[in-house]
């Protein structure tokens, strides 16, 4: 895990590797300091010679002054291998999500994935800082102290060789009891992040069903669970300032009572005995600042888990080594197509699907909710890899192609109709980057999208917020068909994606589908059923079959289903045109 995660630190090595090195230098300065300062003592001030005091003072000044300009040198290269990770871990983590298919992200919630590109990479990047420069300063802090202070007192140094371990054992205590509770606190916040993203995305349907109060009730039930358990983690590292205090004093009361008796007996010197107290706080400090450090380390693990979770995700779907880069028609089949959406799932989603549509055909797509009619479409551009059987496009199967050049030519306009904060231009050219404003306008009118554009002030260059939530959802669906267009693919596919505009407009959208991309291979889903009747082929599927296929006139000859959802339309037509 660790070793995944340190891949992003990359171009910031360099400064990674010079902040020990810099810490080392000022640590090196620290221990002399106390060293010098005890021969000022001892010659200067208790000799009473004043040059001595000048000498020995010039001499800590320049240390003190090398000591400061190597932590201020490790302080500006972790600072900079901090933010570089941090940058890196954040786009690495965001680019494997980009590769990862459908299958992949069912696994992950929205929240959880958001809660991991900022909350927890937060939390590592401080560790890591932590690391590069408490970590290793502390360790290397105490080790010099304790040599130095064995060179002046072998019984004191060995008084840290007890009190050592008995707070490092402690702090492991704290840390086993403190970590699981944690790790469950930060899957709490993949909840409130839910909470929030469902309210702020659904706040037209809170406000109309006056919800708020409710909505409230559950923002505060997580926050709760969430104070709750960070409580109950933080009660339990707060054991760690209490047993630092007892070891602190407990050792000064030592180091004073031995070093009392060893300056009594002549063994010592006052200036000794000063460094000695130097190093013991320099070693207890450092004990203090490592548990720290720990605790920091140990919270920091869990996001590190939750990260490493999502960066180990293989994404299920990806272009073979040797893949088909050209695709020349829109001609598809399906055969013997079965799809579930996991191993563990007991039932198909789709079962023995086998159909053929030749290039340049229009087929129409109906069926209950529920049906999978959706899922079988998903299956052409691989949004989902089919369980059984295999999708053919252009004779091929669709697993040999490269990923990007089937795409490419298979364009989707999905149910849920997605615009991104930009201007409408911009929000086109997802279609095609190239295109140019004559190309925009040409989709536009065929999308039937250029007349209420025109309207706008601003025209193409209307800004969009974000979820396109200032425009109607009719004008929504045709901006995302005008964007589908535009990439002139050899399949479109609408997902029932013209059900928010009437039947005028659909029917204008169709013929000019027939008249402007004559050889595109059309796929249209509807529940509406003049949205499809002058397909080239209707298909009705039931519970993930094809219970028919055929024209409009012959489906309503044979088949009970196209019949049932004709009539049920065309009377509740009827009867609205009755009541006018």
């Amino acid at each position: 895990m660790v070793r995944k995660l340190l891949q992003s630190v990359r171009e910031y090595k360099k400064d990674t590797w010079l902040t020990p090195l810099f810490l080392l230098g000022e640590v090196a300065m620290e221990v002399v300091i106390p060293l010098f300062m005890a021969e000022l003592i001892d010659q200067g001030i208790t000799g009473g010679q004043m040059n001595q005091v000048v000498k020995y003072g010039l001499i800590l000044v320049l240390f003190a002054l090398v000591s400061l300009v190597f932590g201020a040198l490790a302080g500006k290269h972790s600072a900079i291998a901090m933010a570089g990770f941090g940058k890196n871990l954040r786009y690495d983590l965001f680019r494997h999500v980009q590769q990862l298919s459908y299958s992949n992200m069912d696994k992950f919630s929205t929240s959880g994935i958001v809660t991991r590109l900022t909350t927890d990479i937060t939390h590592v990047q401080n560790a890591f800082l932590m690391i590069i420069r408490i970590a290793f300063r502390s360790p290397v802090m105490m080790i010099f102290a304790t040599i130095m202070t064995y060179r002046i007192s072998p019984t004191i140094a060995m008084w840290f060789v007890i009190v050592i371990p008995v707070l490092a054992a402690g702090m492991l205590i704290i840390m086993k009891y403190s970590f699981p509770i944690f790790e469950r606190a930060f899957g709490s916040y993949d909840d409130l992040n839910k909470v929030v993203q469902e309210n702020v995305r659904g706040i037209r349907v809170v406000k109309s069903y006056v919800r708020e109060e409710r909505e409230i009730s559950k923002f505060q039930a997580v926050s709760e669970r969430i104070f709750a358990q960070m409580v109950k983690a933080e009660r339990i590292l707060s054991y760690e300032l209490p047993l630092m205090q007892i070891v602190l004093y407990a050792v000064m009361l030592i180091i004073s009572w031995i070093g009392a008796k060893l300056v009594v007996g002549g063994t010592m010197t006052t200036g000794e005995l000063t460094s000695v107290f130097a190093y013991s706080m320099q070693i207890l400090m450092s004990l203090m600042t490592l548990g720290f450090v720990i605790i920091m380390v140990a919270i920091a693990r869990a996001s590190a888990g939750r990260i490493n979770d999502l960066l180990s995700e293989q994404p299920d779907i990806t272009s073979p080594e040797a893949p088909v880069t050209q695709l020349h028609s829109g001609e598809v089949e399906f055969r013997n197509v079965s799809f579930r959406y996991s191993d563990k799932a007991e039932q198909y989603a789709l079962s023995g699907i086998n159909l053929h549509i030749r290039s340049g055909q229009t087929i129409g797509i109906i069926g209950a909710s529920g049906s999978a009619k959706s899922t079988m479409v998903q299956l052409i551009p691989r949004l989902y890899d089919v369980s059984d059987g295999e999708v053919r496009v252009s004779g091929t199967n669709v697993k040999h192609f490269d990923l990007k050049v089937l795409r490419d030519q298979v364009a989707m306009v999905l149910q849920k109709n997605v615009l991104f904060e930009g201007t409408i231009k911009e929000n086109l050219r997802w279609g095609n980057e190239a295109a140019s404003d004559e190309e925009l306008i040409e989709a536009c009118r065929a999308a039937q999208a250029h007349e209420f554009i025109s309207t706008f002030p601003d025209g193409y260059d209307t800004h969009l917020a974000q979820g396109g939530t200032n425009v109607s959802g009719g004008q929504k669906q045709r901006l995302c068909i005008a964007r589908a267009l535009l990439k002139k693919p050899k399949i479109l596919i609408l997902d029932d994606s013209t059900s928010a505009v009437d039947t005028r407009t659909d029917a204008l959208i169709r013929g000019v589908f027939k008249e402007s991309i004559p050889d595109t291979t059309k796929i249209i889903i509807a529940q509406r059923i003049a949205s499809v009747e002058d397909a080239d082929q209707i298909i009705v599927l039931h519970e993930g079959r094809m219970a028919d296929i055929g024209t409009h006139q012959e489906l309503l000859r044979r088949s009970v289903i196209y019949q049932e959802a004709y009539h049920t339309q065309t009377k509740g037509g009827e009867e609205q045109n009755g009541q006018h």
